[in-house]
């Protein structure tokens, strides 16, 4: 299988489609499963040089992905595995492994946080994908030889990842990574309160209605959207469904209290307190459309100028763009990250 849809995308190097059961992910109240698809791309001449070992890239995908469709073929474009494929091909980069790693929900993604409510998702990723990786691979299994990308979703992970779990990888990029909440999420409440009205303000029943569907409006994937994002930052109890929202459901009323707790993982307000974890990268990489739908470009500027501020060094990037099909960006980052691991 590996080899066949290697071949059907074109591929010099091959894939290995791999399952591992996560510890971190065992019994969420979501019922998510434990058991993961972990998706390796091996560079050219792996097989036939024995004893060299490789870099590492872990790649996370953004909301409502997963790691299946990183690899997935779209007419006129490259995903991530063909673009460090040609990349390697053309000499633009040193060979290197990539790893995609999967972190769906029920709700849609997981931010790649440890919560009472969708399970350990950090840890998954540092303990247990990690852990499998350097234990099947000839990988470098050190700080040095590991860094982490994403998009959107994937790209606030790569940036909270490297700030919770310092030591874990040398150097990070966030494609148009969620930034600056408080320009990114309010403009969809008023949208979830009423959609979620609609459904008697039952978190459940919406749901459970949603996966119902065949086709589902532009209201409902937001308001599954903000579920998600409520499930991560806001989790009331390790109980399915039991989550604070950032208003009131009953009057839709801002509630503060509960914004904060999103805040506090916003990266802007967490790179300030961060100089140690930060200082220890070799790159910190963002970038990010200026039409971006969401003002996540805001959000890559306000991070990039708080890391500077603790004059530490980033490269942030804006292009004429805006937050979808910028995985061309990977041409990039993905050099750009080989080139500073061991």
């Amino acid at each position: 299988m590996e080899t066949s849809y290697a071949h059907a995308l074109g591929l010099r190097g091959s894939l290995h489609f791999d399952a591992i059961e996560s510890p971190a992910l065992a019994g969420n109240p979501l019922g998510d499963p434990a058991r993961r698809p972990v998706i390796v791309y091996l560079p050219p001449g792996y097989d036939a040089e024995a004893s060299r070992r490789y870099p590492v890239l872990y790649c996370l995908h953004g909301y409502t992905g997963s790691a299946l469709a990183l690899v997935s073929a779209r007419p006129w474009e490259r995903n991530v595995v063909q673009w460090i494929d040609e990349l390697i091909a053309q000499r633009r980069m040193p060979h290197a492994i990539l790893v995609l790693v999967d972190g769906f929900t029920r709700l849609g993604g997981s931010q790649y946080l440890d919560s009472i409510h969708n399970g350990n998702y950090a840890t998954y990723v540092v303990r247990d994908v990690i852990g499998h990786v350097d234990a099947t691979y000839r990988t470098i299994a050190r700080e040095g030889g590991r860094a982490v990308l994403g998009k959107s979703s994937g790209g606030f992970g790569a940036m909270h990842l490297v700030m919770e779990h310092p030591g874990t990888f040398a150097a990070f990029a966030s494609h148009s990574g969620d930034a600056y909440f408080r320009y990114a999420s309010p403009p969809a409440f008023k949208s979830v309160q009423r959609t979620l009205e609609r459904h008697d303000r039952s978190i459940a029943a919406f749901v459970e209605a949603f996966e119902r569907k065949h086709k589902r409006a532009q209201a409902e994937y937001e308001t599954m959207e903000m579920l998600g994002y409520a499930a991560a930052y806001s989790p009331r109890s390790a109980t399915a469904f039991d989550l604070d929202l950032p208003f009131d459901l009953e009057s839709g009323e801002l509630r503060d209290d509960v914004f904060a707790r999103w805040l506090a993982f916003d990266p802007v307000q967490r790179v300030p307190h961060r100089a140690a974890e930060l200082g220890r990268l070799r790159l910190r990489y963002l970038d990010c459309g200026r039409r971006d739908e969401y003002g996540l470009d805001i959000g890559a500027r306000l991070v990039a100028r708080g890391i500077r501020e603790l004059g530490l060094e980033v490269r942030h990037e804006e292009f004429d763009d805006d937050h979808r099909n910028v995985g061309y960006r990977y041409e990039i980052s993905l050099p750009a990250l080989a080139a500073v691991l061991d």
